[in-house]
């Protein structure tokens, strides 16, 4: 029974650092798209 809690409690903690890596991921994803954006409008001038 131990076993079983403690490998959902490495698996809650596994799955939260995931979560928190693609909200990372995503944020530079759009902070990318809104250079690429910017520079476009710039070029367009």
């Amino acid at each position: 029974m131990r076993n079983l809690i403690l490998l959902a409690i490495v698996a809650a903690s596994m799955a939260t650092a995931a979560c928190n890596t693609v909200s990372g991921a995503g944020k530079d994803v759009k902070s990318a798209g809104e250079a690429v954006t910017n520079t476009a409008e710039d070029a367009k001038k």
